[in-house]
């Protein structure tokens, strides 16, 4: 079984949120695989399902992004899974929107959210970055990634979205180096 986790901040407030691109890239990977996301479990909404013949937990931490450790350390917990089978997937001003990078493991670099499970569970998972930035000049941080996709941004963010979908099929597949290597 995997456990796939998007980090987002909860609610419609932040919906449209640079910093919710992981719970739009799991909610893209719902779709696609029909499961359907709404049980709250392990302070997290969750779905459960099948994906190429194996199950597979679809999660959006319900924490707020600083404290999602909290809901991934009881999600694993709670349903035996190993921090080796969780795929993370989160934003990253580090990276150009339109840009992803898959890692199978690493510290948490300047996110939060990361941060927070790193430092619950450890750094020996994979994760996928979908890039936002960069960060505008002279702009606050928080404020950038708090702030909604501009109009012209939505198409570049909808491409990259559906190649860390593919990215995050390869590593579910065990092919987690094809996916560095084509999509690094």
């Amino acid at each position: 079984m995997w456990a796939v986790v998007g980090l987002g901040n909860p609610g419609l407030r932040y919906a449209g949120n640079r910093h919710n691109v992981g719970f739009m890239l799991v909610k893209e990977a719902a779709k696609a695989w029909d499961i359907r996301i709404r049980k709250p479990k392990f302070l997290a909404k969750t779905g459960e399902g099948r994906r190429a013949g194996e199950r597979v937990v679809l999660a959006l931490p319900q924490t707020f992004m600083n404290e999602s450790g909290q809901a991934v350390k009881a999600l694993l917990a709670g349903m035996e899974i190993p921090a080796g089978r969780l795929v993370v997937v989160f934003d990253d001003v580090d990276l150009r929107l339109g840009e992803i990078r898959v890692r199978c493991d690493g510290g948490p670099g300047t996110h939060r959210g990361m941060a927070s499970i790193v430092g619950l569970i450890g750094a020996g998972f994979p994760r996928v970055r979908v890039g936002i930035g960069p960060v505008p000049e002279g702009a606050e941080i928080t404020d950038f990634v708090l702030a909604d996709f501009r109009p012209a941004e939505k198409k570049v963010l909808a491409g990259s979205l559906d190649r860390a979908l593919e990215a995050l099929e390869l590593v579910l597949d065990g092919r987690i180096d094809d996916a560095m290597n084509r999509y690094n």
